[in-house]
């Protein structure tokens, strides 16, 4: 495997011209003059790549695809590449330095490539083109523009956040798997003994995504974040034990659903609930007096 730590010696294996900076390099596609097939790589950067027209050997399709792939320091291209060299389009390089300094400018799509590419409509193509196109006019000028090249970056980032949501809509049942399968595994945690609360990550490595990823899915079909979810199905199991077992004291039920101090599953209770787990059983008690009286 090949790994590579900076832009200019990817850009020489490849095949593309040589990057006018370390932390931001942006360029056009030229296949016909650039390596068409390679052995695995790993890139220790990111990379936003929009191609058009793309064919490749590897993993065919039945025509070309215009589509936005993502490649981030921890993804591996195993089989390497194998294209054709029909295709055109941009890339957009950055460094993790430029990604850590500016990670408010950066939504979470960096590590899609390991799921799906953004498949993109003529009309997005254009507007993605149009941005690249200004990108690149101030890349090639002077580096005191460094901040408009983020800003087009932001924009960039934007449009695809944008895209995704509409290639999300656009075909629901094909991501209909990972909701229920995040679902079922929430269950699936609690139907044994656990030693503590999971987080969006344990779902996430179950089900083989990146938690960005299972996130974006879940909030946009569900609109609730997983992390919304895991603790409404928490608070749904604490009340199931406090309502079927009067006699169980409150850190039994907080060991019970995990929580290695009472104290913490108390205030989060309260939190969620607006009553603590010792006033929601009074409310109990008070509602059932009620109403067999």
């Amino acid at each position: 495997m090949k790994l590579f730590t900076d832009f200019k010696s990817y850009n020489d294996y490849i095949g593309l011209n040589k990057p006018l900076d370390n932390d931001i390099d942006v360029g056009y596609y030229d296949p016909p003059n650039m390596l068409l097939k390679s052995e695995a790589v790993m890139v220790d950067f990111y990379r936003i790549s929009i191609k058009i027209n793309f064919k490749s050997k590897i993993a065919p399709t039945d025509k070309p695809i215009n589509a936005v792939f993502f490649n981030s320091p921890e993804l591996v291209l195993t089989t390497g590449w194998d294209v054709e060299p029909t295709y055109t389009g941009m890339y957009l390089q950055l460094s993790k330095k430029i990604i850590e300094e500016n990670r408010f400018l950066f939504k979470t799509y960096l590590d899609y490539g390991q799921h799906e590419a953004l498949y993109l409509t003529e009309e997005e193509i254009e507007e993605i083109s149009a941005v690249f196109k200004l990108m690149i006019k101030y890349y090639e000028s002077d580096k005191k523009h460094f901040a408009v090249i983020l800003s087009y970056v932001n924009v960039l980032v934007s449009l695809v956040e944008a895209f995704y949501k509409r290639q999300f809509s656009t075909d629901p049942k094909q991501y209909n798997h990972i909701i229920s399968d995040f679902q079922q595994s929430l269950i699936d945690y609690y139907n044994q003994p656990v030693s503590q609360i999971p987080n969006v990550q344990y779902f996430a490595d179950k089900l083989g995504l990146t938690a960005n990823y299972l996130g974006d899915i879940v909030k946009h079909f569900t609109q609730k974040s997983p992390l919304e979810t895991i603790h409404e199905f928490v608070i749904s199991k604490a009340k199931e034990l406090l309502e079927q077992n009067p006699k169980m004291k409150t850190a039994e039920v907080a060991y019970e659903l995990g929580f290695e101090y009472p104290n913490y599953f108390s205030k989060f209770f309260k939190k969620q609930v607006n009553l603590t787990p010792k006033e929601y059983r009074l409310k109990l008690v008070q509602i059932n007096t009620k109403t067999s009286s």
